[in-house]
């Protein structure tokens, strides 16, 4: 009897952080159906040339996901040989739960995950919506170091503080809890002014964070799509930024390319003032990373 070949693990993320380069990552969300899917792969086959450090992949509300995002994190993994960092909340889910995720990633391979507290589904009240003590951010990656302690572990920061937290103090209270339960680094919420960031940084280093914390960028598309996902994260629009796209008018090309060069703009500065990389919200759309990725590369 032939031995069984055992899968390969990826790379932790906090090895790459400690080469000291900046990194650069993009994230995917799961598709809704065999279309999607087929549209997935050719997005990562055309972002596959820009060489990402790594690639993230999202997690629905409750879990709504959790099979996809298994299913599209061992494509990514798989067939595009792409480091993947799939995203695993507390939401909904009992230990055992967020336990048998994990160890089904690990088994894969995988050694890097994004630890998040997740949204809320619609109709579920929150007073239902956690189980088994698993309150925060920081709950899933004490249990997740607790069941793998060399797993890397990264978790979410809001430079514009989190929607729901009562004060910017106590928004960087729960940061530095999740930072002391084991996470190597921070990636933040999108936001469209830079010195939101920087100041970010200062505060969370004045907290005594000093964990990576790496810019999270997502360029416009439409004036619609920017508002809506804004309005979820608490992140402002700078009014520069809404007078040019208003300026566009109902031309969606144009609104594209302002903002594309919008969020080249931000990265150029984010990398020049020595942020640790940059990771690209593209909405599982490749044209924008690659324009982006043309664009540093002038």
């Amino acid at each position: 009897m032939s031995a069984i070949t055992p899968t390969p693990s990826d790379r932790p993320i906090s090895e790459l952080f400690a080469e000291r380069r900046q990194l650069r990552s993009l994230e995917f969300f799961p598709p809704k159906d065999e279309s999607g899917v087929e549209a997935l792969r050719q997005t990562a086959a055309a972002l596959r040339q820009i060489e990402p450090d790594f690639v993230s992949m999202t997690y629905g509300a409750g879990g709504s996901t959790k099979e996809r995002t298994a299913g599209m994190s061992s494509l990514l993994r798989d067939e595009f040989g792409f480091t993947v960092m799939p995203h695993l909340t507390a939401v909904n889910h009992t230990r055992a739960e967020v336990a048998a995720v994990a160890d089904a990633h690990y088994g894969r391979g995988i050694r890097n995950i994004m630890a998040l507290r997740g949204d809320v589904p619609n109709g579920v009240p929150a007073k239902t919506a956690f189980k088994d003590g698993l309150r925060f951010g920081s709950d899933v990656v004490a249990l997740l170091k607790e069941l793998h302690p060399d797993l890397c572990v990264g978790v979410a920061g809001y430079p514009e503080k989190h929607p729901e937290a009562p004060s910017f103090e106590a928004d960087l209270a729960n940061l530095r809890h999740k930072v002391d339960a084991g996470a190597s680094f921070i990636t933040t919420q999108l936001f469209f002014d830079n010195e939101a960031y920087y100041r970010f940084v200062d505060r969370s280093r004045a907290a005594g964070i000093g964990v990576p914390i790496v810019p999270g960028i997502m360029p416009v598309l439409s004036l619609k799509q920017a508002t809506r996902i804004t309005g979820m994260c608490g992140a402002s629009l700078p009014e520069r930024l809404i007078r040019r796209i208003e300026a566009a008018g109902d031309q969606p090309e144009i609104i594209e390319a302002l903002g594309i060069d919008w969020a080249l703009a931000q990265i150029r500065d984010l990398l020049d003032r020595g942020a640790p990389g940059y990771h690209l919200y593209i909405l599982n759309r490749a044209r924008s990373a690659l324009t982006l990725a043309a664009g540093l590369a002038a």
